[in-house]
């Protein structure tokens, strides 16, 4: 007789995908998308730590949405504190579009753009290829290559990739995991000196309820251009009728397929 099905293994919805992906389980790596008229709101706290000076704090308020035909928007307000005190940094938008339902491609490709508009620093724009998979019960994997590139100022160009993995000790309720971050930043006529980081750390995502999840990650820099430290608190909470869709599970044939 074989063993259960993890409860967050199991296929949820209409894009038929499992249940641990239809709310963040990383920081520094995202999956796939929401199920439709799925709503989330998060809040973080993201401490960088630094070699020199003060370190700076950054507060984000956000909004997830998931969409019809697997796209999904979100929405961000950005605080900062730092040296010059607490400000207004800017916002952001977001969009993902998950290329099938899940499963149907191998590593689920998900496209994603995000504009950054900033009140201090430059504005932006990040594109990312999305993949994730679930490598065996209770085992999930994501990776993301990331462009990012400054509109202004400097002209910045950023790439690089994240990558995380987790295992879920407690089906639904507790997950453990590693994720890491690589970034080759350049600015306009500095091409022959760039600046290298690479952030590996523990990741701990508790889910006290169905509803929420709260996540801590502390990455630690390993090269000489890397923060110290790179630390994430993430509360999240799911609203609106998305939710529902979990009561709609795959029959155990096709789970098995």
């Amino acid at each position: 007789m074989s063993a259960p099905i993890p409860s967050e293994d199991e296929l949820i919805g209409e894009n038929q995908q499992p249940e641990w992906t239809a709310h963040r389980r990383f920081t520094t790596t995202r999956v796939y998308v929401l199920p439709p008229w799925q709503v989330e709101f998060e809040q973080w706290w993201k401490g960088k730590f630094l070699r020199e000076g003060k370190p700076d704090h950054l507060f984000q308020s956000e909004i997830e949405i998931g969409l019809p035909y697997r796209f999904q928007l979100d929405v961000y307000e950005n605080v900062e504190h730092g040296s010059d005190g607490v400000t207004r940094a800017g916002n952001q938008v977001e969009a993902r579009w998950a290329l099938a339902d899940w499963g149907k491609i191998p590593l689920n490709p998900t496209l994603y753009v995000e504009g950054k508009f900033n009140y201090s620093a430059p504005d932006a724009y990040e594109l990312r290829l999305l993949l994730g998979e679930e490598l065996a019960p209770r085992w999930h994997w994501g990776f993301n290559l990331f462009y990012e590139q400054e509109t202004g100022g400097a002209r910045a160009t950023a790439l690089g990739f994240s990558q995380a993995a987790s295992y879920s000790a407690i089906d639904s309720k507790l997950g453990i995991g590693v994720e890491m971050n690589f970034e080759h930043t350049t600015e306009r006529g500095s091409r022959g000196d760039p600046a290298f980081e690479f952030l590996i750390g523990p990741s701990i995502q508790w889910r006290p309820t169905s509803r929420t999840h709260l996540d801590l990650v502390p990455l630690f820099g390993t090269t000489s251009d890397s923060p110290r430290v790179e630390a994430f608190i993430v509360f999240g909470i799911e609203l609106g009728t998305g939710t529902e869709s979990k009561e709609i599970k795959a029959p155990m044939s096709a789970r098995a397929r």
